[in-house]
């Protein structure tokens, strides 16, 4: 638990030594499938500002003693709700089966300009390709994005509050997550290289793989790249994620991940 509340509190210090700036904000997705960090959920949704119905299509793939592929699909409406579709298909090194979750969920964002604030949740479809094998869960949070400095370098701080619900009552939790995007050295990088790090003390989903809070938490870490800065790219999302995903623990697991995304009105 020390290295947990060391983790927490570098978070909040940093957070309080972020004033209230402009910075740009990176949408990516989240290992779920909601627009956000690595783990956690942010407050944006994929298109808040810039499109009516605007689509994005992604993949995240997590690699730790076999591997989960992660599709996914978020559509953002009328720049203010977002829905979002993931296929969690684990391919354990020991086990000839394959295990699959669904992962559904839908965001709204509140009409407020200096931050972003969104009322959210998803629902998970646990191990669905196995017969009887089936569990629910879901989850309820809200998320705050505000946006700051750090270092003279543009950020964007991210406080989710929730509660995760699992079929038959047991087991629920309160759920708090927190995390920054940092555009790193944005004169030596031109804004197109992100340091984003989250910390949560709950997964992407009730049985995720290479990415387990139960223990001390996860603690996420990594580069995203924003490849829509090119010029040719401008009116398009196209993000690269590099992860080092739940580095707390001994299993820590390498990610990485793809989002292109298209305005559609």
């Amino acid at each position: 638990m020390n290295s947990v509340k060391k983790i927490v509190v570098l978070l909040i210090i940093m957070a309080a030594l972020a004033p209230v700036v402009t910075a740009q904000s990176l949408k990516g997705m989240s290992f779920n499938g909601s627009t956000g960090l690595f783990n956690v959920p942010s407050g944006r949704i994929g298109w808040e500002r810039s499109s009516d119905l605007g689509m994005d299509f992604g993949y995240h793939g997590i690699v730790n003693n076999g591997m989960a592929n992660i599709p996914k699909i978020n559509l953002s409406l009328f720049k203010w709700v977002e829905l979002s579709a993931a296929m969690d298909i684990q391919n354990p090194n020991s086990r000839d089966d394959t295990w699959m979750d669904g992962l559904l969920g839908i965001k709204v964002q509140f009409p407020i300009t200096a931050s972003a604030i969104a009322l959210g949740g998803n629902l998970q479809l646990i191990d669905s390709g196995k017969t009887g094998k089936n569990n629910v869960a879901g989850q309820l949070y809200m998320a705050i994005t505000y946006p700051g400095t750090f270092f003279s370098m543009p950020a964007e701080t991210t406080l989710m509050l929730g509660y995760t619900f699992r079929e038959g009552g047991d087991h629920s939790s309160i759920d708090f997550g927190m995390g920054f995007d940092l555009i790193l050295l944005p004169k030596i990088f031109q804004n197109y290289v992100h340091w984003i790090t989250d910390f949560s003390n709950f997964s992407y989903s009730i049985s995720s793989w290479g990415v387990n809070a139960a223990a001390r938490g996860s603690l996420n870490t990594g580069f995203r790249i924003d490849l829509s800065m090119i010029p040719a790219l401008n009116n398009f999302k196209f993000v690269i994620d590099i992860i080092a995903a739940d580095i707390l623990d001994s299993h820590r697991s390498f990610a990485f991940g793809i989002v292109f995304g298209v305005p559609l009105l």
